[in-house]
């Protein structure tokens, strides 16, 4: 399978993406407080392994040698996340000098290295002192992320213009307060709702706070977005992949797009959102670009006793997957980027995140060979030149992840990096993947060169 590089702009984005939880470590350093991610992981049975992320990859300490790596991948953009609890220990009120003074070198030290900073503002660690104020489900929780994003903005502004405030509202909403496979944990419909609510309220203060702060910031949302198929022709299987989209998508693209929160999913929800007056217009603030996560399509069927949307996942035959048990389906990724061109008018979209999980093995000579993830990368980019052939504003592509890192609830055992992390030594390795990443990226400004 080849790539249509005539068909992505010249100055396209080739990045690399990780958040801080997953990589940093650190975690009771330089006045960092706990987030909700450190109680979770510390609860028995909640873990894979019972990891957590108290040294992860390090990071904190082993900057300057990941920025080495990105420069070996040839990379350009790199797509990181900032601590909360590092910044603003309290959730609120004072700021942590050492918090900000590590990402402001982190910072200086991407530019220096030629790669462009896009920072994401809250990647799922809440500060524990406001989930013990009611975290998310309440309005106060908005309030103080667009606080945050403010002193982050003030800070930074000066040398990051790509923002993005939220990464995956869904799974802070849905996954978190509604699965409870994710933290805060909690299996409550009420609270999911009220979450998701003020998830989004906190985007559109948030994006007002980063403008106001930082003028000529570029600012976006990041959403994990699938393609959703119905199991059957059955109506009734048909409607579930309409409930399915809307919880998946629309609940979480339409607000962002002016169109409010989709009233087909309010009423199967069956919570009255925390509105007041003013809010919808807030959430809707112009977006400068549009984040796409994109793992997997779904296929679903009816499921009139499961817990809201009422559907059930349904195992198509004969697709392959990745060690995570997900469909590898790249026709996905192009779907959605046509739909966000078309349906949601965006303006500039970038691919946030879009990876595969596979269980590496070291070889002998301490090479890494994923041949699945390679060709896992080439097809999802390959549709990504389809999509932008057909006039989809892609600006950019961060491939998931830079690191092998702390996989939430999967622990260590899940890796994604296109470079191995011997956990044991923080040994770094680049993959096959990462070279072949690296020879994509070569390609690709070599014919632009050639067509200038």
């Amino acid at each position: 399978m080849t790539i249509d590089f005539a068909a992505l702009p010249h100055d396209f984005l080739w990045g690399t993406a990780t958040s801080a939880y997953q990589i940093e470590g650190a975690v009771a350093e330089d006045g960092r407080s706990p987030s909700i991610w450190d109680t979770f992981s510390h609860t028995p049975g909640k873990i894979d392994g019972d990891d957590h992320g108290d040294v992860a990859c390090d990071h904190y300490h082993r900057w300057r040698e990941d920025i080495a790596l990105m420069r070996q991948l040839g990379t350009d953009a790199y797509r990181l996340s900032i601590a909360w609890p590092r910044v603003v220990p309290g959730g609120e009120g004072p700021v942590n000098p050492k918090g900000l003074d590590f990402y402001d070198e982190l910072i200086d030290g991407l530019l220096e290295a030629g790669i462009t900073p896009s920072v994401t503002l809250y990647h799922w660690d809440l500060p524990q002192v406001l989930q013990d104020r009611g975290g998310w489900p309440e309005r106060a929780t908005a309030e103080h992320f667009a606080a945050y994003a403010a002193v982050v903005a003030e800070r930074l502004g000066d040398r990051v213009t790509h923002w993005a405030t939220l990464n995956e509202p869904l799974c802070s909403a849905w996954i978190g307060h509604l699965e409870g496979k994710m933290a805060p944990g909690l299996t409550d419909l009420t609270a999911a709702v009220r979450a998701s609510y003020h998830l989004l309220l906190g985007h559109g203060l948030a994006t007002q706070a980063i403008r106001a702060a930082a003028p000529g910031a570029q600012v976006g949302i990041v959403n994990n977005l699938s393609t959703v198929h119905p199991a059957t022709p059955r109506p009734e299987d048909v409607a579930a992949a309409r409930r399915m989209d809307g919880h998946t998508n629309r609940w979480w693209l339409d607000p962002v797009h002016g169109r409010g929160f989709p009233e087909d999913m309010r009423e199967l929800y069956g919570v009255d959102l925390p509105e007041k007056d003013g809010d919808l217009e807030l959430i809707a603030a112009p977006l400068d670009w549009l984040g796409l996560n994109y793992y997997f399509p779904m296929t679903v069927a009816d499921d009139p006793a499961g817990p809201a949307p009422h559907v059930r996942s349904v195992r198509r035959p004969g697709v392959p997957r990745t060690g995570m048990d997900w469909e590898v389906d790249a026709t996905g990724i192009e779907d959605l980027l046509m739909r966000l061109t078309h349906e949601y008018r965006a303006r500039r979209i970038y691919v946030t995140e879009n990876g595969s999980s596979y269980p590496d093995v070291v070889r002998p000579d301490g090479t890494v060979d994923d041949p699945e993830r390679q060709e896992y990368l080439t097809q999802h980019l390959a549709a990504c030149a389809r999509a932008a052939r057909r006039g989809a504003p892609l600006a950019g592509y961060f491939a998931w992840s830079l690191l092998d890192n702390f996989e939430w609830a999967y622990g260590y055992d899940k890796r994604f990096g296109l470079v191995h992390v011997d956990y044991r030594t923080q040994k770094r390795t680049i993959k096959g993947s990462g070279h072949h990443y690296a020879e994509i990226i070569r390609a690709h400004r070599d014919r632009t060169a050639r067509a200038a």
